[in-house]
């Protein structure tokens, strides 16, 4: 081995990835952001009636919202409710309560369908991103 050939290259490999990584966090930044707006607007479509759930008050799908967070060079982001009925709704629920009340409700699936809608073009847009190219 040369000498300080390998430590020269990658300490040139790692400001390089540096250089890309600073380019790259505004355009991911925009994307996942764009991409989370898209994911919580398929949700409260899913959410208006079947085959997902019924909302008649417009209540539970008013509680559907997003945050984007961005730290260091991560950017992650959130799509939820605080609605205790979502995970019944998507899923159903068969069985008794703590209450005591039995159920055999069907699932209503809302965000799953979503998911299968959104995410592929979200992980399209990410791989422009990561190749130089704008979302």
């Amino acid at each position: 081995m040369a000498s300080g050939g390998a430590f020269s290259n990658g300490a040139e490999i790692a400001a390089q990835l540096q250089v890309r990584a600073a380019e790259v966090l505004p355009s991911a930044v925009s994307v996942v952001r764009h991409y989370a707006m898209l994911m919580e607007t398929q949700i409260k479509a899913n959410a208006s009636g079947r085959p997902g759930p019924n909302a008649p008050t417009g209540d539970y799908r008013r509680s559907w919202t997003h945050e984007v967070h961005v730290g260091g060079d991560a950017v992650t982001a959130i799509v939820g409710t605080n609605k205790p009925q979502a995970l019944r709704l998507e899923f159903g629920y068969v069985g008794t309560d703590s209450l005591g009340r039995v159920y055999d409700q069907q699932p209503y699936a809302h965000v799953g369908p979503a998911v299968e809608r959104v995410g592929p073009q979200f992980v399209a847009a990410l791989g422009r991103v990561a190749d130089g190219g704008r979302a």
